[in-house]
């Protein structure tokens, strides 16, 4: 699977911006998608998955309720929407791909990555 992360950008706080995860050579159907982030110093870490058949998600405590996960199956893309964004948020994003039933806390179970994509927020 290859993957390919867009829409990264400088916001300021409160801002919205949403990201693309558009995979080629495989359908997604029976992956599970997440977006992970890793900050200056910092691990890697899950921010959102999405299981494409069930329609299950998972978002990291530092994200609910302000992020959404979702897939447009036709055009082979999950997008993470990204709203009341903090300068915490600020990080290189990526999205990868797993078997279904990979859990965004176990990033060794995603196989597939995408380049980052960074997102700033700063006023």
């Amino acid at each position: 699977v290859q993957l390919q992360a867009s829409g990264g950008g400088l916001v300021q706080p409160g801002d919205s911006l949403r990201l693309s995860c558009t995979a080629s050579g495989v359908t997604l159907d029976y992956y599970t998608v997440g977006w992970f982030r890793q900050a200056p110093g910092k691990e890697r870490e899950g921010v959102s998955c999405l299981s494409i058949r069930d329609g299950d998600t998972d978002f990291s405590d530092s994200v609910k309720g302000r992020f959404t996960i979702s897939a447009d199956n036709a055009k082979n893309t999950v997008y993470l929407q990204m709203n009341s964004l903090k300068p915490e948020d600020t990080a290189l994003y990526y999205c990868a791909a797993g078997p279904r039933g990979s859990s965004c806390s176990y990033l060794a179970d995603f196989e597939s990555w995408g380049q980052g994509t960074l997102v700033t927020v700063s006023s």
